[in-house]
């Protein structure tokens, strides 16, 4: 019976972790729509997301500035993402790319 109770609790324990796995930069990018008007080598609508990593490459301020600007909608549409998800695009995938 213990047996039975103990291999219940660790595998509801490990479905928990599975449902909290934070999203990839690459897939926020898809979920929030930023690649209907970016792509990552292309200029689109807006501009590749390559070309943005090289204007900020360096920028220690690169990930605040451009937060601000997709909060605020300038320079860009005005983003609905939450403040995290936008951060976790721009760190992990749009200033990334090389």
């Amino acid at each position: 019976m213990k047996t039975t109770v103990l291999v219940v609790a660790a595998v509801g324990m490990l479905g928990a972790g599975v449902g909290y796995a934070a999203e990839s930069g690459a897939d926020l990018a898809k979920a929030k729509g930023c690649l209907n008007c970016h792509a990552v080598d292309q200029k689109k609508v807006g501009p590749a997301f390559k070309d943005v990593a090289a204007k900020y490459k360096g920028n220690k301020d690169a990930v605040a500035t451009l937060t601000t600007k997709l909060k605020e909608g300038k320079g860009h549409p005005k983003q609905t993402a939450s403040e995290s998800d936008i951060k976790t695009i721009l760190q992990s995938y749009v200033l990334a790319q090389k």
